[in-house]
């Protein structure tokens, strides 16, 4: 089991700004899981990835992935106090859910 965070790195944010939102992500997509997968998740030591993606339109893109494949999901847009103009998509958290099937939807991607 494990969860990959995709970040936007063309937003060019700071190294806490960042930290802040992969977290939000993190949590959100875990509050979205069913209880069988964030007790497993959990249990397996909550494996997680931080990946990069260029753009608002593929973390969308990979949020209807990660919907097709059933997979927990969360897309964090940011409050706007601080960096970044309010309602800015950042970052893209895809499970926690089986490692070959989070592999489909974020394989691909390069790490942070």
């Amino acid at each position: 089991m494990k969860q990959t965070i995709v970040a936007r790195a063309d937003l060019g944010m700071g190294e806490g700004k960042l930290a802040a939102q992969v977290a939000h992500a993190s949590l959100s997509a875990y509050e979205e899981a069913g209880t069988k997968a964030r007790k497993q998740w959990k249990g397996e030591g909550q494996k997680k990835v931080v990946v990069q993606a260029d753009g608002e339109d593929a973390l969308f893109e990979l949020a209807e992935k990660a919907r097709a494949e059933g997979l927990a999901h969360a897309v964090v847009r940011d409050a706007g106090h601080t960096q970044l103009d309010p309602g800015t998509v950042t970052a893209l958290a895809v499970g926690p859910g089986e490692d070959d099937i989070v592999d489909k939807v974020t394989g691909d991607l390069s790490l942070y």
